[in-house]
């Protein structure tokens, strides 16, 4: 009988080298790799030959960056999602993506499981298995820090240099972290301690910090159809060409660093050091333009739909009909917001200098401080009345109770 398939999600990185040879010795089975290029740069290199070196009958790297970027970075911009106000998602959104095709490729291969590198601890596993179950439950899951007798990141470092197994990390530099196009994050180390600052000299690798960035500010105009970006300084760019023009201009001026003690899905709270330069640019461009665009109401409610979408793209939730559902409703505020965000970057400031549209619903003539034609400021004291109605009625009840 041939040997059952089991599709790993390989990254070469500390957990997914040593489980190649580890699903080998456990399962007796054909262990097919699947690496999703989301923007990790010089980390795939490497990868075709050390899974095969490690046990692999074959590898797949899947370029998904472009995909990424529309299906699942862009949706939660329009969002302005972000989970509690600091941390724009970079890791969470990535998993759903991979997810998927790793499931396409175990249908194309017949295989019977996948098998994921995520600790019982973290939220990946649930972002993993969670995409799973929506796109082809039939599938058995393997997750081997659950399962296995390693109880920490040294004994798999002792694991992996008893099998000959090189890894990219010593236990004197042993920083978890997870790169693509949108951040870099890093966990673990010195950062176990919320009290201890971070070595911003050490760790950053997409940006300097605010204290190294120029001294001159830089300004960046951003245009966009539909909440969606589409050029910067008025050059048309593909959302791979867009995302990286901006992580180059704001990582150099320092902007984009999120440090945070952030609550996790399966209940620990966590210390986790974010970089998200061109993100964070972003992020705050679209909000001005949200700002300019979009009706009070629709806006003060889409902020509450904003936190709830946060917590189910952080919670791996993306493959769910509420989701979706939230999606479709975003994309409706979103049709008016077409214009034009100059940004002000300096020092780790990201600040705006300017926006404009053509669906601009601020009306210089209404807002003005000079005399106008269009607003009857007598009109107010009607409004006050009836709007204080109910305070006013409150207040006299308490007067002839005494309470008051």
């Amino acid at each position: 009988m041939a040997k059952q398939k089991i599709v790993l999600a390989y990254s070469g990185g500390l957990d997914t080298s040593i489980i190649i040879p580890w699903l080998k010795e456990n399962y007796d089975c054909e262990v097919i790799a699947v690496a999703g290029d989301v923007g990790q740069g010089k980390e795939l290199e490497p990868l075709q030959e050390k899974a095969i070196k490690t046990g692999a009958s074959k590898i797949y790297i899947e370029d998904l960056k472009e995909e990424f970027i529309t299906d699942f970075i862009y949706p939660t911009v329009k969002a302005n999602a972000v989970y509690e106000n600091k941390y724009l998602l970079g890791t969470s959104f990535a998993r759903p993506i991979i997810a998927k095709r790793l499931v396409e490729i175990a249908k194309k291969e017949g295989a019977t499981a996948i098998c994921h590198g995520c600790t019982g601890k973290g939220n990946d596993q649930v972002r993993f298995e969670l995409t799973v179950k929506a796109l082809a439950p039939e599938l058995k899951i393997i997750a081997p820090w659950r399962i296995w007798n390693i109880k920490a990141r040294e004994e798999e470092i002792d694991y992996a240099l008893a099998r000959g197994i090189d890894v990219p990390v010593t236990k004197e530099d042993n920083y978890s972290k997870d790169k693509n196009l949108w951040h870099l994050s890093h966990e673990g180390m010195d950062l176990e301690d919320p009290w201890n600052e971070p070595n911003y000299d050490k760790i950053l690798e997409l940006m300097v910090s605010p204290e190294k960035a120029p001294d001159k500010p830089t300004y960046v105009e951003i245009e966009f159809e539909k909440g969606i970006p589409v050029s910067v300084d008025g050059e048309k760019l593909s959302p791979v060409d867009l995302i990286s023009k901006l992580n180059k201009l704001a990582g150099e001026n320092g902007v984009g660093i999120a440090d945070m003690v952030e609550n996790r899905l399966v209940g620990m709270k966590s210390r986790g050091v974010y970089e998200t330069p061109g993100g964070t640019l972003l992020y705050a461009a679209h909000r001005e333009l949200e700002l300019l665009c979009i009706d009070r109401d629709t806006l003060h409610y889409k902020d509450l739909v904003s936190q709830k979408f946060a917590e189910l793209v952080y919670y791996g939730q993306w493959f769910t009909p509420l989701r979706e559902a939230l999606s479709a409703f975003v994309d409706k505020t979103q049709e008016t917001c077409t214009g034009t965000v100059r940004m002000k970057l300096y020092k780790g400031n990201c600040m705006p200098a300017g926006s404009k549209s053509p669906y601009s619903l601020y009306d210089s003539e209404v807002a003005t401080f000079e005399a106008d034609e269009v607003y009857n400021q007598k009109d107010s004291e009607g409004f006050i009345n009836l709007f204080g109605l109910p305070i006013k009625v409150r207040a006299q009840m308490l007067k002839k109770n005494g309470m008051q």
